[in-house]
């Protein structure tokens, strides 16, 4: 049987995975895919796919289309959640800033630097028109539990991180969230390295099949609202506004969005260069 090693964040996004492994639905066409839950997100799994520790990962568009660029191996072989992030952005519930431009020159938790709530951080800072070289200031605490402990004591002002997902530590009162910035892009994608691609394209195109299948009907799972909620103990409310919010898609990245991407990456100097899609993505 086929060892296939996966990574992702161990969030709501990618439940779809976790019913299918536990339906044995790989297994079955002869795969044995292995899930390792990332918590330090997009940075952690780029280094991840470059140390060959995964094959596969499920990562935020703009972190792995900047560590492809860098050199990172990899391929885009398809968009996997097709609606933008809503990044939260959170201070301690403590702290004294109430607005946006309170956090202008302050410091940003970030989990590591190439990751999504770096480029996020830059994002929001164009969206408020800050100078991104005065105004930006980052402090690294690697995940959402060094967030918390981060915030809390004082090492940095403010973190982003997906809303639904900090919503718990937020009712809380760990954190408050003074506002959101949704990326300007499809969210996630699945990137795969070239050299699993070129030696597994029969194995990486079931894999898909399979997982396409689950996420076109994702939504239409009995009761998927309450096991999310129950799993993420998160308020079904919540959950329902979530599922009501995201599209999964079953379709490669187009060329349009993938430059959109490098346009604004490289308008805020995050990539070096602007690089023909082909160099990003791999048809299957």
């Amino acid at each position: 049987m086929k060892k296939v090693n996966i990574g992702g964040v161990p969030e709501h996004f990618n439940l779809a995975w976790y019913l299918t492994l536990k339906n044995g639905d790989y297994k079955r066409e002869g795969i044995n895919l292995r899930w390792h839950d990332y918590a330090g997100g997009t940075g952690a799994m780029c280094k991840a796919l470059r140390n060959k520790e995964i094959d596969i990962a499920v990562i935020l568009t703009e972190g792995i289309i900047k560590d492809v660029i860098d050199g990172n191996p990899s391929r885009i072989v398809q968009t996997f959640v097709q609606t933008p992030l809503i990044w939260g952005i959170h201070v301690a519930n403590n702290a004294p800033y109430k607005t946006l431009e309170d956090l202008k020159g302050t410091k940003a938790a970030i989990s590591r630097y190439g990751s999504g709530s770096h480029l996020m951080a830059y994002i929001n800072a164009k969206n408020n028109e800050w100078n991104l070289e005065k105004d930006l200031d980052f402090e690294i605490i690697k995940n959402l539990d060094g967030a918390v402990e981060g915030l809390t004591a004082g090492k940095a002002d403010y973190f982003l991180w997906e809303k639904f997902t900090t919503k718990p530590l937020v009712d809380k009162g760990t954190f408050r969230r003074i506002g959101n910035c949704p990326s300007p892009w499809p969210c996630f994608v699945i990137a795969v390295r070239e050299d699993f691609i070129e030696s597994n394209k029969e194995d990486l195109v079931t894999i898909l099949e399979i997982i396409n299948n689950t996420t076109s009907k994702f939504k239409d799972i009995p009761n998927i609202d309450n096991t999310i909620a129950d799993r993420y103990e998160q308020q079904l409310e919540d959950v329902q506004e979530w599922l009501n919010l995201t599209e999964w898609s079953q379709n490669l990245i187009d060329e349009h969005t993938i430059m959109n991407v490098q346009k604004q990456l490289y308008a805020l100097n995050i990539i070096p260069r602007i690089v023909d899609h082909k160099k990003l993505t791999f048809k299957l």
